[in-house]
């Protein structure tokens, strides 16, 4: 799996952000959500692991300076190379356990905010990089886990959805793991509604295998699967429920 979610992201990387241009309330609306949760303020040191390009941080900006820039952590070079050149951003090239171990070194011992949007699902030890990630909160510090519960209301075709929810960790595992932390943990759901052409939507799955998840069937299973998908949507616009699990644990003091 490690070896497509590599793919995955290389792939991905030249037009990440483009795979989301159908969809700019969206991006607002979710860097609303992350910059309302983690409540970053002025001075704030701040790590967004497995931030890509930046698209999700965007929220938080206002709160940060160049004194003390963003920290955006990803294990893609390719991702990183797509981060807009701005003071207040500062690339890492590191995944999240190499982050938890101290494998990987930040420019900051502690910091006040992490970041791990969708990206939890990725490694190997879920509740060791909880509680790694968590011992790099200075006192007072949020660690938020944003996360897509293992069950999708997305118009895919079955296989995919069953393959995703066989890999994904259950939002509640995700808070119980950062109450073993010492954590003071908080788990709520946000949704958003989603309205996409079906074209622009078979060819995010067929062509650009926009999901990790995608990387793991064939060209002939991809294709299999979209028939399947027009068969079950003949509506020229897709309507449906996209739902996070959004887990902060805040650290003591």
């Amino acid at each position: 799996m490690h070896d497509a979610v590599a793919a995955h992201y290389e792939h991905l990387a030249d037009d990440y952000d483009g795979n989301w241009a159908h969809s700019d309330a969206y991006v607002t609306w979710m860097n609303d959500r992350i910059a309302q949760w983690l409540r970053v303020r002025p001075g704030d040191r701040v790590a967004d692991i497995g931030g890509g390009t930046g698209l999700f941080v965007r929220g938080l900006l206002p709160s940060v300076s160049p004194d003390t820039p963003l920290l955006c952590v990803d294990p893609s070079r390719h991702m990183l190379d797509q981060v807009p050149a701005d003071p207040r951003i500062r690339t890492v090239h590191a995944g999240a356990e190499a982050v938890a171990t101290g494998a990987a070194s930040l420019p900051y011992d502690q910091v006040e905010a992490i970041l791990v949007k969708e990206t939890i699902h990725h490694v190997s030890d879920i509740a060791g990089t909880i509680h790694g990630l968590s011992q790099r909160l200075a006192p007072g510090g949020r660690l938020l886990v944003v996360s897509l519960p293992p069950r999708l209301e997305y118009p895919l075709f079955q296989a995919a959805l069953d393959r995703f929810a066989a890999n994904q960790p259950e939002p509640e595992d995700l808070a119980t793991a950062m109450r073993a932390t010492g954590l003071d943990t908080e788990l709520r759901y946000e949704e958003f509604d989603v309205a996409v052409d079906r074209e622009h939507y078979i060819r995010l799955v067929q062509h650009n295998r926009w999901m990790s998840v995608l990387f793991t069937f064939t060209e002939d299973e991809l294709a299999e699967g979209t028939a399947e998908m027009r068969r079950a949507h003949p509506e020229s616009i897709l309507r449906y429920t996209d739902r996070f699990a959004f887990v902060q644990g805040t650290a003591p003091g």
